[in-house]
């Protein structure tokens, strides 16, 4: 651990120590892209997948064997918390996560609180495999969802468009609303702490669907409880407060807390630097669907938004969201090596 803390570019960065070179990993680095994954996927059902702990490592791994990633991701989902707590969940081919929807305070009371080294004892099991597959080499990447993007899943019932159930609630029972969330943050929390315990050696949390409230609304309905989660393992690990469509967001993002802000492709990132200040690092943020392109339009973007940072201390790369299901794998590669080389050179 004290070498990948005093070596780790990803690491480094995210504490906004200098490195040779920009760091990447890719939101979804381990997925519907890579042959590997699809052939696992014809075999085995998505939860399979994930509770899995010797397929769930294997598929972690996949990228880390191909391409020169910074940093792995532990490959599960952000929704298995919520089977533990008593909510049906089952994914269906083609329609992403069908949920049982939690509505009411009835129902809200009857969700469980629980231990994750009973309940999610297989992605820890999977997390201890992965950190002593990888060595040292490059350090594990733990994840959970904020309490809005769960919140939102369970009141809607999966997808959503305008989040209008979830608006719903939140507006006509403001003490239903603030129960679910006390009980999502504090499950939340134990989750990300476990996730510790057992390797991981920085968080991400994703609040993918927060960007459909107003900053009046984050405020007062949601920033509380990302700041509790996050406070649970400040200091423990770096973490990395990720969200999409958040661009009037960003300063309260920050007083959510974080070591480093993740942008999606919404906003021009040197920009949203300057604007969240300089004493957070920052993650982004390659929009996907260049990655479909040819390789010298994402050449061209990959030196947009190096030149954009200025080789400031703190910047991971990444995408603004998963990397594609049709996304062509050398263009993967290409862009990992793109990053390293254009950033090592400029700080030559």
């Amino acid at each position: 651990m004290k070498r990948l803390e005093t070596q780790s570019p990803f690491l480094l960065a995210c504490r906004r120590k200098p490195t040779s070179y920009t760091p990447i990993w890719l939101m979804r680095q381990a997925g519907r892209y890579m042959k590997e994954y699809r052939a696992l996927r014809k075999k085995y059902s998505f939860l399979e997948m994930c509770k899995t702990p010797e397929l769930a490592t294997e598929v972690t791994l996949l990228p880390i064997k191909k391409f020169k990633m910074d940093a792995a991701i532990i490959f599960s989902d952000l929704l298995l918390p919520l089977e533990p707590m008593g909510v049906s969940l089952e994914y269906k081919k083609g329609e992403g996560p069908v949920i049982h929807p939690v509505r009411d305070e009835k129902e809200i009371s009857r969700l469980r609180l629980f231990h994750p080294e009973e309940s999610l004892s297989f992605l820890l099991k999977t997390i201890q495999t992965v950190r002593r597959e990888l060595d040292g080499k490059i350090p594990l990447i733990g994840f959970s969802g904020a309490p809005f993007t769960l919140a939102s899943y369970l009141i809607e019932g999966g997808h959503s468009t305008h989040y209008a159930l979830t608006k719903s609630l939140m507006y006509r029972n403001r003490s239903t609303w603030f129960a679910l969330m006390e009980k999502l943050s504090e499950v939340l929390s134990r989750c990300l702490c476990a996730q510790v315990r057992a390797g991981v050696e920085a968080i991400q949390v994703f609040d993918s669907w927060v960007g459909c409230l107003s900053p009046k609304d984050y405020e007062e309905f949601v920033l509380p409880y990302s700041k509790r989660v996050i406070e649970k393992v400040r200091n423990r690990v770096p973490i990395i407060h990720f969200a999409t469509s958040h661009a009037t967001l960003l300063k309260l993002m920050k007083k959510a807390g974080g070591d480093v802000i993740g942008l999606d492709w919404r906003i021009e990132i040197g920009e949203a630097w300057a604007e969240v200040g300089y004493d957070v690092g920052i993650q982004g943020n390659l929009d996907p669907a260049v990655l479909l392109g040819p390789l010298d339009l994402i050449q061209k973007e990959v030196k947009r938004i190096l030149d954009a940072v200025k080789g400031r201390p703190g910047h991971i790369f990444n995408l603004g969201h998963g990397v594609l299901p049709n996304t062509p794998v050398e263009n993967v590669e290409a862009l990992v090596e793109m990053v390293h080389e254009y950033s090592s050179s400029s700080r030559a």
